[in-house]
């Protein structure tokens, strides 16, 4: 029983071990396209427009907790909205994620409460919200200084 149970228990952890390394593997490797799924206005507190941009929509768990991870580049015109159920103080890191971000946090009146611009590409560091937010736009660094979005500053989607 004794060297049937180390036989199992050393076929299972080299088992597990080679299916663990597989998966890092194929998801490193896999060049993730981006899926056109909505369009994406931002306006400034007067109505104006600042941008129309191409978004990608975020919508469940694993789509949440994946964001924009792994990905090499994204055009100028497109970014990730995060949308969630409720309106809480969010927190997002740029864990294997190779993409310098400006990430900016939204609340249920589709009002931008605060931005955090050019995050460091493969930090763990937290990277909280002011306030209590729904949703989250993730766009390339730099793009909220050059697009001149600020706090108050809305933002208005469609699905397709």
């Amino acid at each position: 029983m004794f060297k049937i149970s180390n036989f199992l228990f050393l076929f299972l952890f080299i088992t597990f071990q080679s299916c663990k390394k597989d998966l890092k593997t194929d998801v490193i490797e896999t060049n993730i396209e981006f899926k056109h799924e909505g369009d994406l206005s931002i306006l400034d507190t007067s109505n104006k427009l600042l941008k129309n941009i191409q978004i990608e929509i975020a919508d469940n768990d694993f789509e949440r907790q994946t964001g924009l991870m792994y990905r090499k580049e994204m055009e100028h015109n497109k970014g990730m909205l995060f949308i969630f159920d409720m309106s809480e103080v969010r927190s997002f890191y740029m864990k294997n994620t190779y993409i310098s971000l400006d990430i900016i946090y939204i609340d249920t009146n589709n009002t931008i409460i605060n931005i955090i611009e050019n995050t460091k590409p493969l930090n763990d560091t937290s990277l909280l919200s002011n306030f209590p937010a729904k949703y989250v736009l993730e766009i390339n660094a730099g793009l909220s200084k050059k697009w001149n979005i600020k706090n108050g500053d809305k933002i208005s989607y469609n699905i397709l």
